[in-house]
């Protein structure tokens, strides 16, 4: 593993690429909103498994594509081509994809339909509490990203719709805030407010995401009543 990717696993446990490191290094993967180099990234880290990408533009895709599968669909179909993938992964991830969703509920629906008994799931979003939060580039409050949907997600009804489903939740975090990131934050906030900008630990002294990983641990028909995923 590059030196980059070690380093951030160390800064970042449970963030998304200590999450990849932890698979098994043939894995099948659905990477649900696979924009800013994502997967290139994943088969740096593992460049063996097998990587399925799904968005609704190229966004960000500067490094070479190296998705096995790449699929681009529009906004309204994309909780229905995750849908044609039942039980086909071991690991599902959505990095701060669910914000900008049409509707999460199908969407996540289909993405834990999607996970094979066993598999994991990877879920990241802004906090709730970031609707208060300053604004600031790169997206510090939630309504800073024009792109972003309705209001956050709301944390405690997305673990009971994921749990609905037959999922045991390995790591959540509501206000996601690893210690030596947070450091890192509280020392370049007064940079980062001059600058207007969000810097290198900005998010993790904030609390600004919301991380859930979870492992499906038996199959459950979807419409059984879970709860929707935000409100």
């Amino acid at each position: 593993m590059k030196i980059e990717y070690a380093v951030k696993r160390i800064l970042r446990k449970h963030g998304k690429i200590d999450f990849l490191s932890r698979l098994n290094p043939d894995s099948s993967i659905m990477d649900a909103g696979c924009g800013n180099n994502s997967p290139f990234i994943t088969k740096q880290i593992l460049p063996d498994c097998h990587y399925t990408g799904l968005d609704v533009g190229d966004y960000n895709q500067t490094k070479p594509l190296s998705a096995d599968r790449y699929i681009v669909t529009t906004a309204e179909e994309f909780p229905a081509e995750i849908a044609r993938f039942p039980e086909a992964f071991d690991a599902v991830i959505s990095n701060h994809n669910l914000e900008h969703c049409d509707d999460r509920k199908a969407t996540l629906e289909a993405m834990l339909n999607a996970l094979k008994v066993g598999g994991k799931l990877f879920l990241s979003f802004p906090c709730e509490q970031s609707v208060s939060f300053p604004r600031r580039g790169g997206t510090l409050n939630y309504y800073d990203d024009p792109t972003h949907k309705f209001s956050p997600p709301n944390f405690q009804e997305t673990l009971g719709a994921i749990e609905k489903r037959g999922f045991e939740i390995e790591y959540s975090e509501k206000n996601y805030s690893p210690k030596m990131l947070r450091f890192v934050g509280w020392v370049v906030e007064m940079f980062s407010r001059a600058r207007n900008k969000c810097m290198t630990g900005t998010w993790a002294y904030y609390g600004f995401e919301s991380i859930i990983i979870a492992r499906k641990i038996k199959q459950v028909p979807s419409g059984g009543g879970a709860p929707p995923p935000a409100s």
